[in-house]
C-alpha cells in the first residue's frame, strides 16, 4: 500500500486559493497545519475536535473548516481503557521489540494493524547485544513468511539503511513497550525530530494547555514517520474475533486451501484449513496455542460489551 503518495497526489489536484494542507502537528487547542505551497501556519482548533496529525484539511483564514475523508485511522487504547485516535491517512505500522518484549505483543498489533487497513512490519532492536540475534532467529521462523522484519540497533545506527529503503514509498508509525527503543530510532532516522515544538513560543497561550505534542516528520530520503509521544504500549481497539481469525500472522499460508466456512473462527468447525494444517504438522501446534489464547480475549472482551449493552 502506498497512501502517503495517493494523499500527495490527491493534494496536488486540490485547489491551492481554498487553502488545502496537512496537519503536521498537533498541540492539543492549535494545529500546525503544512499547506500545498510550502507554508505553515498555526490554527486555533477545539481540544475535542477530532483532528489529528496526517489529516488533510481546508483552512478558510484562521479557520479550520473542513476535513477530508481519511483513508485510515490508527488507534490505540490506554492503561484505563480509553480509546484514543492517534493519526490518520497512514500506510504501515512499526512493530518494535527486543528480547523483554511481551509475549503476544506483536500478534495483537499485526491484527489490529491489518483490521485497520495498515501494513505491519516487525524491527527487532538492540542486535548489539548478546541476547538478540537468537530472538531475532526465532521471530524470523515465525513471521518470516507473513512480515517484512528487520534487525537493528538504533543507539549504533546499525541496519537502519533497510528500514529507511522501505520506509520510502510511505508514511508510517512505530509501536512499542517501554524502554524497547521506540524514540532512539525516531531520532536516528528524523533528525529534525526535536524541532517538533517549532514556533510555539510565540503561541504561548496555548502552550500552556499542551501535554504532548504530535507531529510528522518527513525523512531525509523520503517516506514519513508519525511521532507522537506517549504511544507505548498497544492495546486492541475496535477488533472483533472474526478479524482475528483473518488476520492472525502466520495463517496466511492455508489461505489457498481455505475454510469452509467464510466466518472460520479456526476452533472446532468442520473443513477448517487452519485445524487441518495443524494436523498435518504445516503450522505449529505452539502458534494455534497462541492465536486461541488471543482470540479468547478478544471474544471476552466482545461478551463483556454485549452485557453492558443489554443492561443498558
Amino acid at each position: 500500500m502506498q497512501n502517503s503518495e495517493k494523499n500527495r497526489d490527491k493534494g496536488r489536484t486540490i485547489d491551492t486559493s481554498h487553502c488545502q494542507g496537512l496537519i503536521v502537528s498537533h498541540y492539543g487547542v492549535a494545529v500546525e497545519v503544512l499547506f500545498l505551497d510550502g507554508e505553515r501556519r498555526m490554527v486555533r482548533v477545539k481540544r475535542s475536535s477530532g483532528h489529528v496529525v496526517g489529516d488533510l484539511v481546508a483552512v478558510t483564514g484562521e479557520v479550520l473548516s473542513r476535513r477530508h475523508p481519511r483513508e485510515t485511522e490508527l488507534r490505540r487504547r490506554d492503561a484505563r481503557g480509553g480509546i484514543h485516535l492517534v493519526a490518520a491517512n497512514l500506510d504501515v505500522l512499526g512493530i518494535m521489540v527486543d528480547p523483554l518484549s511481551p509475549s503476544g505483543f506483536i500478534d495483537r498489533a499485526v491484527v489490529a494493524a491489518r483490521a485497520a487497513a495498515l501494513e505491519p512490519f516487525v524491527v527487532v532492536n538492540k542486535c548489539d547485544l548478546p541476547g538478540t540475534p537468537p530472538y531475532a532467529a526465532s521471530l524470523a521462523h515465525i513471521y518470516g513468511r507473513a512480515l517484512p522484519l528487520f534487525v537493528i540497533s538504533a543507539n549504533h545506527r546499525i541496519g537502519l539503511g533497510e528500514i529507511e529503503e522501505f520506509l520510502r514509498p510511505h508514511r508510517g508509525a512505530f509501536v512499542g513497550t517501554t524502554g524497547v527503543g521506540k524514540s532512539s530510532l525516531l531520532n536516528a532516522l528524523c533528525p529534525d525530530i526535536d524541532l517538533k515544538v517549532g514556533n510555539l513560543s510565540e503561541y504561548k497561550r496555548l502552550g500552556r494547555h499542551t501535554t504532548t505534542v504530535s507531529s510528522l516528520h518527513r525523512l531525509p530520503g523520503g517516506g514519513e514517520l508519525v511521532d507522537t509521544p506517549g504511544f507505548r504500549d498497544f492495546g486492541l481497539v475496535d477488533i472483533s474475533a472474526q478479524d482475528v481469525a483473518l488476520h492472525f500472522p502466520g495463517f496466511e499460508q492455508v489461505d489457498g486451501r481455505g475454510c469452509r466456512f467464510n466466518n472460520c473462527r479456526h476452533r472446532q468447525e468442520p473443513g477448517c484449513g487452519v485445524i487441518a494444517s495443524v494436523e498435518r504438522g504445516e503450522l505449529s501446534s505452539e502458534r494455534y496455542r497462541t492465536y486461541l489464547a488471543v482470540l479468547g480475549e478478544v471474544e471476552s472482551a466482545e461478551d463483556t460489551v454485549t452485557r453492558r449493552v443489554k443492561r443498558g
